[in-house]
C-alpha cells in the first residue's frame, strides 16, 4: 500500500510515520508512506499556498493551484485522492478497513481557515472527518487516518488476529487486558484469568466487553441489547 499524505507541514507526518507499527511496515515494505510537501507546487518565488477569502472575513484560504498541480503530479490509475475536512464523513473502523483495501491514498489537508472549495469539488473522492471538533491542520487528522488503515494491511501487525479483537472491528468496545503481577498494590487480576478455563476466559471477556459498551458507548449495541445487558 501506498500513502501520501498532501500537506504544507510534512514533518509532523514524517515523525509518526518514522515510528511504531507505521515505522516497522514503511522499514518492512508493507507501506511507502510518504509525506509531500505542497509548497513545492506553488508558483511564486514566496511558495505561497494561501491567500485571502474572497468575501472577506478572517483567516487565510489553501489555494486550489497548488493542490490542482500537486494531484496532476501524485494521481496514478487506482489512486483515491481523500479530503480532509470537518465537512467530510465520520471516519470509523469500517472507514480504515475499506480503505486498507486500496493500492494508493492521496490525503489533502486543510489548513488555516479551510480549502478553497473547488478542490472539494472537482478534484477529490472524498472528504473525510475524525471528529466534531478543529485541528490546526489537516495533517494530524491525516497521519490518524492512516495509523489506523496500516495496521489493517495483511502483514503489518505480529499477530494476525490482533485486529479481529480489537474494539469497533467486532462491533462493540474491547473487554479489559491485565498482565503481570497478579497483585499489585492489592488491585487483583480477575480470577477467572488465571483459572486456565478458555471457555469461561471467553464468556468473562464477552460479558465485560458488552457491559463496557453499554456502559461508555451504548449507540454501538442494538437499543434491546442495551435494555437486557444487565449490571454487573
Amino acid at each position: 500500500m501506498k500513502i501520501e499524505i498532501l500537506t504544507i507541514f510534512p514533518q509532523i507526518c514524517e515523525a509518526v510515520f518514522a515510528e511504531s507499527i507505521l515505522g516497522r511496515a514503511r522499514r518492512a515494505g508493507l507501506a511507502d508512506l510518504r509525506a509531500v510537501d505542497l509548497r513545492q507546487f506553488a508558483d511564486d518565488r514566496h511558495a505561497t499556498t494561501d491567500d485571502a477569502p474572497y468575501g472577506g472575513g478572517p483567516g487565510m484560504v489553501m489555494k486550489i493551484g497548488p493542490i490542482y498541480r500537486a494531484l496532476e503530479a501524485l494521481r496514478a490509475p487506482g489512486t483515491r485522492v481523500i479530503l480532509m475536512s470537518p465537512a467530510g464523513a465520520r471516519f470509523d473502523q469500517r472507514a480504515a478497513e475499506r480503505l486498507a483495501g486500496e493500492s494508493h491514498l492521496v490525503f489533502v489537508c486543510g489548513h488555516y481557515e479551510g480549502v478553497d472549495q473547488r478542490v472539494a469539488d472537482h478534484l477529490v473522492d472524498e472528504e473525510l472527518s475524525i471528529g466534531d471538533y478543529v485541528l490546526t491542520n489537516g495533517a494530524l487528522a491525516a497521519a490518524v487516518v492512516a495509523d489506523a488503515v496500516v495496521r489493517l494491511v495483511p502483514g503489518v501487525l505480529g499477530d494476525s488476529s490482533s485486529a479481529a479483537a480489537e474494539s469497533f472491528t467486532t462491533g462493540i468496545l474491547d473487554h479489559p487486558h491485565y498482565t503481570r503481577p497478579e497483585d499489585f498494590r492489592g488491585w487483583k487480576v480477575p480470577e477467572v484469568l488465571l483459572s486456565g478455563n478458555h471457555r469461561a476466559i471467553a464468556e468473562w471477556r464477552a460479558g465485560r466487553a458488552r457491559e463496557i459498551t453499554r456502559r461508555v458507548r451504548p449507540d454501538l449495541l442494538e437499543p434491546e441489547a442495551v435494555k437486557s445487558t444487565p449490571d454487573r
